[in-house]
């Protein structure tokens, strides 16, 4: 049997209601908050594992959570999700004026530029400060740094070559160690500087910092998993070894990585 959208909004308007679910008819926003960023990053999750029949799946469940809280806003006679609809679809429509107006545009990158003008303008954003500050507090900070980065480019704000990111960072880090006799406050000042200099590095080359992050931990894991493999097989525990004996079983980790592996 098929479902359409009416009808998942029914079934979570049904569960929301008097003689719905006790879980359900109890949720709010802030209760929900989490569920939809988990949900999101599972969805990408299988993104990235290109594991198409669980992404149906995470879909579902982004979606549950957009009609969840449309429902509440519903209840309360704010808006519903038609409304949510309408406001999507005039927002693709007016920010691609290429397609359903007459612009012309030859690339890709001048697309986003028109969808940055366009935000801006229909925002009122004076100055690019106020768009910096009108990013979500809410992302995971590699983004939202990397998303204020290219801001401050698109504003002339911006190192002229890879060279000079890459100067900065060493700067940076220069600081950083010389903080190392400092306070705890400071030191974490300085790392975020570091942090926010490597972020700099990331836009020039286009890679997306939060990726390259989770795909380093991914690969870390990995291989110290093969670590605890070795010093099981040799009866030992990676406690009572010395750095010495960790470094040349994390070599052997290292050198036996898997081909597909980056």
């Amino acid at each position: 049997m098929k479902y359409t959208l009416e009808d998942f909004k029914k079934i979570i308007a049904h569960l929301r209601a008097e003689d719905g679910c006790p879980w359900d008819k109890v949720q709010t926003h802030q209760t929900l908050k989490v569920a939809m960023l988990e949900e999101a990053y599972e969805a990408v999750d299988a993104i990235e594992k290109n594991d198409i029949q669980n992404l149906k799946e995470e879909l579902g469940d982004v979606l549950l959570q957009v009609v969840f809280h449309a429902q509440i806003e519903e209840e309360k006679g704010n808006f519903d999700l038609s409304d949510v609809i309408t406001a999507i679809s005039e927002k693709m429509i007016t920010r691609h004026p290429h397609i359903f107006a007459k612009e012309k545009v030859n690339t890709p990158q001048e697309v986003l530029q028109n969808w940055e003008q366009i935000k801006n303008k229909e925002k009122n954003y004076k100055t690019q400060a106020e768009s910096m500050k009108n990013i979500a507090d809410a992302l995971p900070a590699l983004i939202k740094a990397q998303k204020i980065q290219k801001k401050a480019k698109q504003a002339g704000f911006y190192f002229e070559t890879i060279e000079q990111s890459i100067e900065n960072v060493q700067k940076q880090l220069q600081k950083f160690e010389h903080s190392f006799t400092k306070s705890q406050q400071c030191q974490q000042k300085e790392l975020g500087n570091l942090l926010l200099a490597l972020v700099n590095v990331s836009t020039f080359l286009e890679i997306n910092p939060e990726f390259a992050l989770t795909k380093a931990v991914k690969k870390f894991i990995n291989r110290f998993e093969c670590v605890e493999q070795y010093a099981l097989m040799d009866n030992r525990s990676l406690s009572d070894m010395t750095l010495e004996e960790l470094e040349l079983f994390w070599l052997q980790a290292k050198h036996s990585k898997s081909p597909t592996e980056e």
